[in-house]
């Protein structure tokens, strides 16, 4: 049986499953740990992206008798989320929240606990989220395994010729899932699978798998437009073939030189060179617009090399999705390396235990991979990390040679630093392209 520390809760407190039931409870308690100036009752009609059974609340019962939600996590299926050469099931923490009137009393320690306990139970060895703050998720063994970049582009802004992006058609029309659900799941998944047809995965892609994520994406409540107009897509096909596509919103100000326009671009996606040049002539350069404000892309999306002139667009860059593995050897087995390694990590994991020791790590350069228990001494090990670098570098999107210079990984054999480093890399930067 695989150990996890206990989940205890303080005196007063208490674990409970939630269900559809406390939909409005439960947005009640998230207004109050992510304030929003949205009332409770626009809240409660954008379709929840939770699923249930895996939403669970920390109760409490007040002097007066009254029960009310002091706390409360969930987590996503992700049952293909895409690691280095692969995908592996994966929990996607979220809506982690606790009332201000219950802060400092271990309520998130206890959840995040908990969280970890019921990822063993469900065989998902590995934990992802993204951290409303920064500092918060590294004592509980999350590393952060991305970044993202938000660009400004000016309109007009010239991009480099691409062989066969003339022969791609474009439509812009209003973005409604019943319509364009299909297609943008299919490109989205695609788009994971082989991120510009370079015939490798783009580690740490998620897919909006469930029902409830889809109809929540595809909301489009007039609270939540920030003053822009109603979604919109662009969608970019060859030969009647969908190859990648884009939302987005704009806005329009009237100023004395003429017009001040945003085009706010959500999500981009393009399958290959030439799809995303079709796609990003269109997004750079719409009528009565001055600039276009993109959210996440990957650090290598295409845009940045096609981009003439990357000076003139201001560049943003920002962590993306943080990595916790659950069950250490089934994680490092279930990725492929870029080149061989046969070393052996010693790891500590202050929360799980069973991660903790000295572990030989064998795998041939983008080939099935083991990861077994050594009987090495944790002193002789080839390299000594905490189980938070390892999450960090675990998409190939952090380099452990950087993480050493920090002082956070050990080096104990000569050039099982830079071999490590080399292995644990991969051709595609890692990021998931929306935030859950």
């Amino acid at each position: 049986m695989a150990h996890t520390r206990d989940a205890a809760l303080p005196d007063g407190y208490r674990f409970r499953t939630l269900t559809a039931d406390d939909h409005r409870a439960a947005i009640r308690l998230d207004a109050w740990a992510f304030p929003t100036g949205v009332s409770l009752d626009e809240l409660t009609q954008v379709p929840t992206a939770l699923t249930w059974e895996r939403t669970v609340g920390v109760e409490t019962t007040g002097a007066d008798g009254t029960t009310s939600l002091a706390a409360m996590h969930s987590s996503y299926p992700f049952t293909q989320f895409e690691v280095p050469g692969g995908t592996l099931p994966t929990a996607g923490l979220t809506w982690v929240g606790v009332h201000p009137q219950h802060r400092r009393r271990g309520l998130a320690t206890a959840m995040v606990d908990r969280h970890l306990a019921r990822c063993r139970e469900r065989g998902e060895p590995l934990s992802a989220l993204f951290a409303a703050e920064y500092a918060i998720y590294g004592r509980f063994g999350y590393g952060k395994a991305a970044d993202d970049v938000r660009l400004t582009i000016p309109r007009g802004a010239r991009l480099r010729d691409v062989p066969g992006a003339t022969e791609h058609t474009v439509r812009i029309e209003d973005a409604d899932g019943a319509v364009h659900g299909a297609l943008v799941d299919t490109v989205h998944r695609a788009a994971g699978r082989s991120p510009g047809g370079l015939g490798v995965n783009r580690p740490g892609w998620a897919t909006r798998e469930t029902a409830e994520l889809r109809a929540h994406f595809w909301a489009d409540v007039p609270a939540f437009r920030g003053g822009r107009e109603t979604r919109r897509v662009v969608v970019v096909e060859r030969d009647g073939e969908p190859r990648g596509y884009a939302l987005l919103r704009r806005t329009l100000e009237w100023v004395p030189t003429g017009t001040n326009g945003t085009v706010a671009v959500s999500e981009a996606v393009a399958l290959d060179a030439a799809a995303a040049r079709a796609l990003w002539g269109v997004l750079v350069d719409l009528d009565l617009m001055t600039e276009t404000k993109t959210f996440v892309l990957a650090p290598d999306d295409a845009v940045l090399t096609l981009l003439e002139n990357p000076r003139a667009t201001a560049q943003q860059r920002l962590d993306n999705v943080w990595v916790r593995l659950v069950d250490l050897p089934v994680a490092l087995a279930g990725r492929r390396y870029a080149a061989d390694v046969d070393m052996t990590l010693a790891v500590t994991d202050a929360r799980l235990p069973d991660n903790a020791g000295v572990w030989r790590l064998h795998a041939d350069a983008f080939s099935p991979a083991s990861c077994e228990r050594s009987d090495v001494p944790s002193q002789d090990a080839d390299l000594a990390l905490d189980v938070r670098e390892l999450g960090a570098a675990y998409l190939g999107g952090t380099s452990l040679a950087v993480l050493a210079s920090a002082g956070l990984v050990a080096e104990r054999t000569p050039g099982a630093l830079a071999a490590a480093s080399t292995a644990f890399g991969w051709p595609v930067a890692p990021v998931c392209s929306w935030v859950f």
